[in-house]
């Protein structure tokens, strides 16, 4: 998968050398989303290209959901105090392993076209975990670098925030 992830991140720095002139800017993306068959949040990073109307955008993220350590869990002492256990054997474990947040890689890649206050709409491919998914993306102005965005595609959806710079 690193293998992947970097060719994707490989690709996006040699298209943003490529054309200078096209490029409007940095976008940050924050997103509640499901993807893998779970619920969690993207947070992303892209780079803007555009020229007439088009755009191109590469973006890198984190897809940030609960994981499946089950294995520990916190323990409501008699005490008032909160403790970390491990479920095979009871023993008391490091609070950092009752964290069950895991964290996947992604990149994507969209093509949109830009209604001048109207919408961003268009479509794009979500690279992560050896998959590919396909998307439909709307993003919708709230303010002149802030969209309100969605994406929906086969075994993936976002809602969420895109903010350029």
């Amino acid at each position: 998968m690193i293998k992947k992830f970097g060719a994707v991140a490989l690709a996006a720095a040699i298209a943003l050398q490529c054309v200078p002139a096209m490029a409007n800017g940095i976008m940050v993306e924050a997103n509640g989303a499901r993807a893998h068959g779970r619920w969690g949040g993207e947070l992303g990073l892209g780079y803007t290209l555009s020229a007439g109307g088009f755009s191109l955008r590469p973006i890198v993220g984190a897809f940030i959901y609960q994981g499946d350590n089950d294995r520990y869990y916190e323990d409501d002492l008699s005490n008032g105090q909160t403790r970390c256990r491990d479920s095979t054997n009871g023993q008391f474990a490091k609070d950092s392993l009752c964290d069950n947040t895991a964290v996947k890689a992604y990149g994507k890649i969209e093509a949109t076209y830009s209604i001048p206050l109207v919408a961003e709409i268009g479509g794009g491919a979500r690279f992560s975990s050896d998959k590919v998914r396909p998307y439909g993306t709307v993003a919708v102005p709230l303010a002149p670098k802030i969209s309100v965005k969605g994406n929906a595609g086969p075994k993936y959806y976002a809602l969420g925030l895109k903010v350029g710079f």
